[in-house]
């Protein structure tokens, strides 16, 4: 992302439906998973400018990291008792061998080889650690918000799968997310796409709504969890579709080695760029 972006993010994340609800999910599979005792480690790779770091941060041990140091001074000026590093992960984080958890929330999309990038952070966990993976989903949502993010690429399951496929870890769930409210962004994108332009600040999406509508989004959004759990559980079906996806690994204990971006695979795989 570039530094308007930042900003936005830095203004928005505590409150707006989008950042609120994903932590809410983040919570229900991170309690389930990985009790909030204050004893596990959690590494937040692409913390940005810190809200994820920060709203763990009473119930676990949390490092942010992220390269941008415009990004970590901001999220240091924020909350400022949490902890940040500017660096890239997993060599700037030696740390990543006793996390219990990891996270990737919203980052696959902006690296150019999300295949080296995973790989490596897997090959520096221990065996049993988890790692949380979520990025934008569907192709057919591409728009000047994935522009002006600097997207990569937008993902399907089956892409997804791609990054970890043969490596010696555990899918414990993969699913679509943020299914409910896919129409209204479906539609909104096809009207953006339209106009030629964003509904928000910085060339995205990204806005703020009036307070009632945004406490009915975050509700919506959050209450997926709860059939997301039921997966994780082995106990409800994935969602089909959504504007995300999102994934939940397990490390086993087989030897892992960095490995590049398949040459079978578009690197451009987006129809409206």
């Amino acid at each position: 992302m570039d530094l308007p972006q930042f900003a936005l993010h830095a203004a928005l994340e505590e409150h707006h439906w989008w950042f609120a609800g994903r932590r809410a999910i983040l919570r229900v599979l991170l309690e389930e998973l990985l009790p909030p005792d204050g004893t596990h480690l959690l590494i937040d790779v692409g913390c940005g400018t810190g809200g994820i770091t920060a709203a763990l941060s009473p119930a676990y041990r949390c490092i942010g990291i992220d390269p941008i140091p415009e990004a970590i001074a901001q999220a240091q000026r924020r909350f400022p008792t949490s902890t940040y590093r500017v660096g890239y992960a997993p060599k700037d984080v030696p740390e990543m061998r006793e996390a219990d958890g990891v996270l990737l929330m919203d980052v696959l999309e902006h690296l150019p080889d999300d295949f080296r990038v995973v790989s490596e952070i897997l090959a520096a966990m221990k065996p049993g650690a988890l790692l949380f993976l979520m990025a934008p989903a569907d192709l057919s949502l591409w728009g000047q918000h994935d522009r002006g993010f600097n997207h990569e690429r937008r993902y399907d399951l089956p892409r997804l799968r791609r990054l970890w496929q043969g490596l010696p870890v555990e899918e414990l769930l993969a699913s679509s997310c943020n299914t409910r409210l896919y129409p209204l962004a479906k539609a909104a994108r096809a009207l953006s796409r339209m106009m030629g332009r964003s509904w928000g600040g910085a060339d995205t999406d990204l806005s703020l709504p009036p307070r009632p509508l945004n406490a009915l989004l975050t509700r919506i959004f959050a209450r997926e969890a709860k059939r997301l759990l039921g997966v994780l559980r082995g106990k409800a079906r994935p969602y089909r579709r959504g504007i995300s996806v999102f994934a939940v690994l397990r490390r086993g204990t087989g030897a892992i080695e960095p490995r590049n971006f398949p040459p079978d695979l578009p690197r451009d795989p987006t129809p409206w760029r």
